[in-house]
């Protein structure tokens, strides 16, 4: 799971912030979806691709172009197919959490050790009893990521084990002895393993699982009817869909279809669509979901809301230039696949689309999608 990096979204930001200004106040202007994703599906590495606009809640456009799998076999992807949407799931699961709050279960300045006893011992997470869930929340816990050993950009674990079930606290357990990234509270540094320890809380003070949390917090109530955790193995994405590939040690492409679930967790395992993630995005920018002091948390902390990204089970809440109003950019990556949206912080514009893939490169994919987005919502 190779979730998208902190420098590859500001490339994208920076590509967006080139856009031309919006139509006059009050209307919006769309550009070509289908028009967009064909150019997208032309970059090296990217296999198919789907994307779908929305303004005001309403369909504004749609398309798909490439192929469902490798060589241009398969036909094309549903529009409306699910895929796996990566760090955009921090979003929600930092909403759940915040909704714990909200309602007393918990409080922000609650430390880790109080909550998850099983991490503070035999020291596996450091300093444990100092870290509090705003810092899980905003990144700021000093916790090293599960994700990638030191300095290495391949990940951690094997991508091709698609049957081995990891618990949350397995997972946990590969960062020990890990250097951490800095004293608690001292500074943004992405870590999906806040985000694992993330769900493990809101299975502790619930009682219920993570994805049936989020299923009765979010899901069922804003009518995301297509949208699901995964989180065993072999479980895949349901219905129709696109396959990505990722590189063996000899370079061969595999299909990763069958990417292993448990290792989302509450760093990245929703599956959705178009539509019913930018149902969640409209709902969140508009308040819907958090009161303003909570939502704050994760829009204007440390990382700019870099909760939502960041690292690679990820993206990051990036500004993408004016188009109409306050637009922002945020995505995830994994082998095989990326997701991206760009949306207005005022909830009246979404665009969100996901790419299956056969490089383990960003530096292509990336921009290319940002250009996508330009082209739709900033024609």
């Amino acid at each position: 799971m190779k979730y998208m990096s902190v420098a590859a979204m500001t490339v994208a930001a920076l590509l967006l912030a080139t856009a031309s200004p919006a139509t006059a106040a009050g209307a919006i202007a769309v550009g070509d979806v289908q028009q967009a994703m064909e150019k997208l599906a032309e970059t090296p590495g990217i296999v198919g691709a789907i994307g779908g606009a929305y303004v005001d809640g309403k369909l504004a456009g749609r398309g798909t172009a490439g192929s469902r799998l490798l060589n241009g076999k398969g036909g094309t992807i549903l529009a409306d197919s699910r895929f796996r949407i990566g760090s955009q799931s921090k979003v929600m699961v930092a909403t759940v959490l915040l909704q714990l709050v909200e309602k007393g279960k918990l409080g922000l300045d609650d430390k880790l050790a109080d909550l998850l006893p099983e991490v503070a011992a035999d020291g596996l997470v450091a300093q444990a009893d100092k870290i509090t869930v705003q810092q899980l929340v905003q990144h700021t816990s000093g916790i090293p990521d599960w994700f990638y050993e030191g300095d290495s950009t391949e990940p951690a674990f094997d991508v091709f084990d698609f049957t081995t079930y990891y618990r949350p606290i397995d997972i946990v357990k590969m960062t020990r002895g890990r250097p951490r990234t800095g004293k608690p509270g001292e500074k943004f540094t992405y870590s999906n393993t806040n985000f694992t320890l993330i769900g493990m809380i809101i299975e502790k003070v619930t009682g219920h699982t993570l994805a049936g949390e989020l299923n009765g917090r979010l899901f069922r109530p804003l009518g995301m009817t297509l949208t699901y955790m995964a989180t065993k193995p072999p479980e895949g994405i349901e219905g129709p869909h696109g396959h990505g590939y990722y590189p063996d040690s000899a370079g061969i492409l595999r299909d990763v279809d069958r990417f292993n679930a448990s290792w989302g967790n509450g760093a990245g395992g929703v599956i959705s669509t178009t539509r019913d993630v930018s149902t969640f995005q409209r709902a969140f920018d508009q308040g819907k979901l958090l009161p303003p002091w909570l939502q704050e948390i994760l829009t204007g902390g440390p990382g700019g809301g870099a909760q939502q990204g960041g690292g690679q089970q990820g993206g990051s809440r990036k500004r993408a230039g004016q188009c109409e109003g306050d637009m922002r950019i945020q995505g995830g990556s994994a082998p095989g696949y990326t997701t991206l949206i760009l949306y207005s912080t005022d909830g009246r514009q979404q665009f969100e689309m996901s790419v299956t893939r056969s490089t383990a490169d960003d530096s292509v994919v990336i921009p290319a999608m940002a250009k996508a987005g330009e082209a739709v919502l900033c024609p």
